[in-house]
This record gives structure tokens, sequence and C-alpha cells, in this order.
């Protein structure tokens, strides 16, 4: 049997403690399945007097993970602390500077430092594999840098967050609100004390960012996707989408068009009989449509100490596999230096149309002035809905539901804008993208 492949882990929390267990659980089976032992020869983390539940006893420790990085007796950098710059930025340069391998879980090093990482890595002959840095246990950087290749990927979308998820199905299933709703993420844990990295949707954007690099073949642009987040969805949105027929998810979506590539991540309205509507709670899915396979759902754990793990333990499993010297696939899926300039498409028209929800004073001529201001942007109306429930707004307010065809999301804007200078409107409106099945275009 091959020498032992040896492993240095940086961040020793969740995912790194779960990791460590899993690997000492499953020495044996690791050591056929791989046709060598992976053995846990460092580690670095904060507090070394902590109780994590593991046994640190013959690995050799090292309170800087630069210093792990530069001059452990390892094989592979293992990266879990997280983070685009610091001690994560600097430890995985070192770590690939001296030609070692490298697996980590850290999506916003890899939005903001991907490409130069990738570069370095594939300069020094060495792996950089980070399968657990989009949507925890499922395999879909795998997919995209291997299983798929001869396809053209047209577009790929998906929920990418498993907070937002939560919320969104709790608001739903039990009729709480927004801030009700996150509360109970952060109490379970699956919120962070502050959850504005996940709630306004930068998670998801670095996520979709990587993606869509490995998708289309451009350089990661993570500043430059239309961004949006779940904090004014309201219980009157969900149960509106639930009257006509749809689920509230925020996706990440990037798509290649004639004028370039799109990046958005916003709430959507999803019907509700799609596959990807039932996917529920801290559950993630990620579809991929491309011209040969078709479309390709996978479905699966995002986030949490096992699931993670379970993708980190699978890229060193393939580091363990792979032979000195052999072919690398392209740390990106392209040579990093051969990745375009990303370009951002031109706005186009969005074929599913829009949810928009206004409240407004209860007054004549109220209802007729927002028909106006659509049909003065061009706005085709599927429906518009007046209604004065007490749930849905206070007495001397009633609440207006327009469904819209396909448009232009600046004509909305526009329209919206408008309508707000009227005086009338109360509150902020609310705008939700709809995506409708293929067949009704």
């Amino acid at each position: 049997m091959a020498d032992a492949l040896k492993i240095g882990i940086a961040g020793l929390g969740t995912v790194g403690a779960s990791l460590v267990r899993i690997i000492q659980q499953k020495s044996n089976e690791l050591a056929v399945t791989c046709g060598r032992p992976i053995t846990i020869t460092a580690v670095s983390a904060r507090d070394k007097a902590r109780d994590r539940g593991i046994d640190l006893s013959t690995v050799t420790w090292f309170d800087r993970p630069e210093d792990l990085a530069e001059k452990g007796d390892i094989d592979v950098f293992v990266e879990l602390m997280g983070g685009a710059e610091g001690a994560a930025n600097i430890s995985v340069r070192a770590a690939l500077q001296r030609g070692l391998h490298v697996v980590t879980a850290n999506k916003a090093l890899l939005a903001y430092h991907g490409v130069e990482l990738a570069t370095i890595a594939e300069e020094k002959g060495s792996l950089l594999n980070f399968e657990a840095a989009v949507a925890g246990g499922i395999p879909v950087i795998k997919a995209l840098r291997e299983s798929l290749t001869g396809n053209s990927v047209s577009r790929i979308y998906g929920i990418m967050n498993g907070t937002c998820n939560y919320i969104l199905t709790k608001m739903e299933k039990e009729g709480l609100s927004f801030a009700e709703c996150l509360k109970e993420a952060q109490r379970l844990g699956y919120a962070e004390a502050d959850p504005a990295f996940d709630i306004e949707g930068n998670d998801t954007a670095h996520k979709l960012s990587i993606l869509t690099t490995l998708a289309f073949g451009n350089q990661i642009a993570a500043d430059d996707i239309y961004l949006e987040g779940i904090t004014n969805i309201s219980i009157e949105d969900i149960h509106a989408a639930a009257e006509l027929g749809y689920r509230i998810k925020l996706l990440g979506v990037a798509q290649r068009t004639d004028t370039g590539i799109e990046q958005r991540v916003h709430p959507t309205m999803v019907p509700v009989d799609s596959v990807i509507a039932q996917v529920d709670g801290v559950t993630n899915a990620v579809a991929i449509e491309s011209d040969v396979l078709g479309e390709l759902l996978m479905v699966g754990p995002g986030a949490g100490g096992n699931a993670t793990a379970s993708s980190v333990l699978g890229d060193i499993a393939d580091i363990a596999k792979s032979q000195p010297g052999a072919q690398r696939v392209p740390v990106l899926g392209h040579p990093a230096t051969t990745l375009e300039p990303y370009r951002k498409a031109q706005m186009q028209s969005h074929e599913g149309g829009y949810f928009i929800r206004l409240t407004v004073l209860d007054r004549t001529g109220v209802f007729a002035s927002v028909a106006t201001r659509m049909a003065e942007n061009n706005i085709s109306l599927e429906s518009i809905v007046q209604r004065s429930k007490q749930h849905l707004a206070p007495s001397h307010h009633q609440t207006i539901i327009l469904v819209t065809h396909a448009t232009m999301e600046e004509s909305v804007r526009k329209a919206v804008a408008s309508i707000k200078s009227e005086g009338y409107l109360f509150g902020e409106p609310q705008v939700i993208r709809i995506e409708r099945p293929k067949e009704e275009g």
C-alpha cells in the first residue's frame, strides 16, 4: 500500500471537528477505498484548550495556520477557517506556493481570490479542491468540472443558502413573520447572531459567482451580481404567492445570453408544483441546464458539520487517489490563464413576468392611476387585484396586487418609481420575479 497521505487542518469549528472525527472513525475504510491511509498529522485553531470531543493527542498543534501551511509535515492543507482575507488567504497561498495540495470550504476566499489561487495551483502542479464551498454536501463542483465535460451549459440556478430557505419555509408552513422565523433560525443555529451575510443574499452571490465561472469559463465577478435578499419578504407576500399557485424561494441564477453573462440573486416565485418549490428547510438545490444532458437537478444538505465535512473528505479522497504527475483537471474547469473577462449581459425581458404588491391609500382614482403608470411604461398586466382584507392592510389602506406579462425590469422599476411619486403609496412596494414552467414561456 502507498504511503499515507498526511493532512493538516486549519480551523476546528463544527466542520473541522466533524472532519477529524470521520477520518479517525473510518480510517480503515478510507485506506481501502483510497488505496492509501489518510492521516491527520497537524492542526491549527484559535483555542488549544477547548474540548471539541475529538482526539488530538497524536497530532502536531500550530497556533498560527500560516505556520502550519509553511512548516507542517503535510501533503494536503485543509482550510476551514473562512473569510476572504487574513489568515485564510495568507495560509492557502503559502501552502500552494510550497507545492502542497489544498482543500477549502471557503466560498468568500474563492469568490475574491479564486483566479489568482487557481493560477498558483496550476503553475505548481497542485490540486485546489473546493466542493464544500458551494451547496454543502451536493457534488455540484465535480459535476461542472468533470462530469459534464462536453456539455455546453446555458443556465445554472438554485437554492444555495439554507438559512434563507429555512426562514421562507417556516413563514409559509407556520404563518409566522420574517422576524419570528429569523429568531428561531438563530436559536437552532441555522443563522448567525449577525445574519446579514445570509439574509441579504451575499452568501448566495459568492457561491453563484464560483458556479458561473465553472459553467461559462469567465473570470469570477462576485461584485457584479444583481443582489436582493429576503428581508423585505412579508407574510402577505407568502399568502399572495400561495393564492397565485407559487412559493417564494431565494434563487441564485446565472445564464448565458447573446450579450454576455447574467448573474442575479433575488426572491423568486416558483410554481408550487415544480421540483424546486418542494425543497424546504435548510436543504439546497442546484439545477444545471445544458445542451447534451438537458436539465440536471441536484438536491441535498446545504450546510452542517457532517454534510460539509463529507464534501471536504471527498476532495481529500480524490487527492489520495490521484497519481503524481498525472494530468490535472483545471481548478475552475478551464485553465486559469484562459478564463475570459466577465462580460455583463444587457438587461433583457424577463419571460416570467413580475409580482408587484402595493399598499395604497384607500381613495378614489388610485386603482386607475396604478394601471395608467403601468401602461405608460409598456407593461402588460396579466391581472390586477384590489383588496381590502384586514390581514393585508389597515382599514384606511388597501392592497393592490399586480401580475405582469414578460417585461423589462427597468420598465417595472420606472413604473414603481412613478407610483411612489404620486403620494398615495404607503410603505415600500414589493417586486418579485416570477419563474414559470418553460412550456408557459
